[in-house]
């Protein structure tokens, strides 16, 4: 039986204006970054009918399942329109494939989770993906870039940018996609959930630590 496994500290979220995740969620600090995870449960996100498949262990969010048939998610339980999210991300092995969405919501009466995603591990690093909606690459790095930014195997610095029609992805500081989405906000939302995912198949272990900065409100 393949067992697959998803370890994320999520650390912050900075967002310009508005209240965050939970009534009980930290100010934000000096620089305006809220926390999304709190380090102690998961107050403030919302996981599938998997019950078990995310927990909280060593400061970590922990999503853990030997053979899951489907993806599966953890949300934020607020949705969130213009922001900049920050992770520090580690991925083992490499060759696995996991992904943080954006702008997401979950499908009705289905597993999957609709929405743009970062994706993560073997040749999907730093590509922006169209979740369970249009299901395929909007955008990726160019050739080489990469293999130049990328600690395979280690911690990585990762960084959403939402601004409006524009998502800017971010993998050590280096560009990996700049992104203008032609479609309409009427056709494709410019606000939803933040979702970390489980893969289906395969075996893997995901850490990372977020800040989020969000200039937009939530809901």
């Amino acid at each position: 039986m393949k067992r697959l496994a998803l370890v994320a500290a999520v650390a912050a979220l900075a967002v310009g204006g508005a209240a965050v995740l939970a009534a009980e969620a930290p100010k934000p600090d000096k620089d305006g970054w809220y926390q999304l995870f709190n380090g102690k449960d998961l107050t403030g996100w919302k996981a599938s009918e998997n019950k078990g498949t995310f927990r909280v262990e060593n400061g970590c969010i922990v999503g853990d399942s030997p053979g899951i048939r489907h993806n599966d998610f953890l949300c934020t339980k607020k949705a969130f329109g213009d922001f900049v999210l920050r992770l520090d991300v580690r991925l083992r092995p490499d060759s696995a494939n996991s992904g943080v969405q954006f702008r997401s919501e979950r499908v009705p009466d289905s597993h999957e989770v609709a929405g743009y995603q970062a994706d993560i591990g073997g040749p999907w690093w730093g590509k922006l993906y169209d979740e369970a909606r249009r299901r395929r690459v909007l955008a990726g790095p160019k050739p080489g870039v990469i293999a130049r930014c990328l600690k395979r195997g280690g911690w990585n610095t990762y960084e959403i940018r939402a601004a409006g029609p524009r998502i800017t992805l971010k993998i050590n500081g280096t560009t990996t996609v700049d992104y203008t989405e032609p479609e309409p906000p009427e056709k494709i939302a410019r606000r939803g959930r933040i979702g970390l995912q489980i893969h289906a198949g395969g075996r893997c272990s995901r850490a990372a630590r977020v800040r989020c900065n969000r200039r937009s409100s939530s809901r």
